[in-house]
């Protein structure tokens, strides 16, 4: 019993010294720094990424590096030099406990504290993306990699804290460490550019596994290897971790940040219930329902209708040639804010453009091109069309005529039967993408 009595306050005495460090000092500001500027980076441009997983992993992930990082780097630099500002660094030298545990027990509350912060923020950023999310699934990994990286730029911010003596390290630091990132990270030129922690990963494509696990381990063993050799009796255990990181940018420079691709990306899901039919790429399935509403009247008017494209893809590259392209819903923030589409109307336009355009031939006959905008009025008129008739309305003698031609085509084909129109249509649209007008249904 006594024994254990005379454990307790030696116990206690060895967790006295972190409890002040994590509850009440410099560390928890640094923590709430991070956070705050990671919260106001993500969220002013939020409908770029609300909404879609990958893309909150880049933003949430080009944030920690660009920001966080520099960041942790000046406040594990700023605490680094709180002995020497408070004239206490050669009283600590004479103290019982050796020169590595007195920097841990001040270091570890920041790198911790620093890590926690990211680690809000990005948490806060899937949440505010999961009740809106498009489909896909969350990326984990890389904002757990990401706090570990800021963890282990606080390290070796303290460590330059300890060995530069002068006021305006911190600052400094978080500039050199900004603009070193900035660089590594856009000179995709630089073979080097594969050390920087941050990965360029298109939204179609994921990291490999271990990539984000050995850049980790590439920041992480630099960081450990700067805080043996300063503070290390036996300074050449830093070639452990020197070594580990040296055989980490080894793998990442020969690799060149390599990614693969998202097999969701590769699958579309689609609506066979219309003509034509529509699919989206399975990372947005949850706007399939909407898709379909925003085009419902467009292929509601072609119900019946032959030789009409089979259906709306959503795939990479040039669609097949019974296949029309669906509009872009990518980049997000434009056609697709927080998982709605911000302008149905406009979006049903650009779909129905994708079947009446001629756009690959070089000059196109008048009344063809009167064909084609009657029946794009037709079927999903432009939302600006009134006002491109007011302009012309207003314009020279040629072209109110023109309008007036216009005009007349889209009442005809307004005015026809369902049946007869229904006829009609199907033999111009065997015309589709023909630039020669001859066979071409006049209007």
């Amino acid at each position: 019993m006594t024994t254990l009595l005379e454990r307790k306050p030696a116990t206690a005495a060895k967790a006295a010294p972190l409890r002040p460090e994590f509850r009440t000092g410099f560390a928890p500001l640094a923590g709430a720094a991070v956070l705050l500027t990671l919260a106001v980076a993500l969220a002013v441009p939020a409908e770029s990424w609300q909404g879609g997983w990958a893309e909150t992993r880049d933003h949430t992930h080009a944030a920690a590096v660009l920001l966080g990082i520099p960041l942790a780097l000046a406040a594990g630099c700023w605490q680094g030099g709180r002995e020497r500002r408070r004239g206490t660094g050669d009283l600590l030298e004479t103290a019982v406990r050796g020169a590595l545990p007195r920097f841990l027990a001040s270091a570890v509350p920041v790198a911790l504290w620093v890590a926690v912060g990211h680690l809000v923020a990005a948490g806060c950023a899937l949440l505010a993306t999961w009740y809106c999310a498009t489909g896909d699934s969350p990326h984990l990994v890389v904002p757990l990699t990401d706090s570990l990286l800021l963890a282990g730029a606080a390290l070796a911010g303290q460590v330059v804290g300890r060995a530069v003596a002068w006021r305006l390290a911190a600052p400094v630091l978080a500039t050199a460490g900004y603009a070193v990132l900035g660089f590594l990270s856009y000179d995709h030129d630089n073979a080097w550019s594969a050390l920087s922690p941050l990965i360029g990963t298109p939204v179609d494509r994921v990291p490999v596994w271990w990539q984000p696990w050995v850049s980790v381990l590439w920041v992480g063993g630099l960081a450990a290897a700067s805080v043996l050799a300063l503070t290390a009796r036996r300074r050449a255990l830093a070639l452990v971790p020197l070594a580990c990181a040296t055989a980490a940018a080894v793998v990442l420079v020969q690799s060149g940040g390599p990614t693969r691709a998202n097999p969701v990306a590769g699958r579309q899901v689609c609506d066979t219930s219309t003509t034509p039919q529509v699919c989206v790429n399975a990372r947005y399935e949850k706007l399939l329902p909407k898709i379909t509403e925003a085009l419902s009247g467009l292929t509601g008017r072609l119900e019946g209708v032959d030789h009409v494209p089979v259906r709306f893809e959503d795939r990479a590259g040039r669609p097949r040639a019974d296949e029309a392209e669906l509009p872009m819903v990518v980049p997000l923030g434009r056609s697709v804010v927080r998982g709605r589409l911000t302008e149905p109307e406009q979006y049903a336009w650009e779909a129905g453009m994708a079947l009446v355009g001629r756009a690959d031939c070089d000059r196109l006959d008048p009344a063809v091109a009167r064909t084609d905008a009657a029946v794009e009025h037709y079927l999903a008129p432009n939302p600006q069309e009134k006002h491109f008739d007011d302009l012309a309305a207003q314009g020279s003698p040629a072209d109110r005529a023109e309008l007036k031609a216009g005009q007349r085509a889209r009442a005809r084909l307004l005015g026809m039967a369902q049946d007869e129109r229904r006829e009609w249509l199907s033999e111009y649209f065997a015309t589709a993408g023909d630039c020669d007008p001859s066979g071409v249904p006049a209007l």
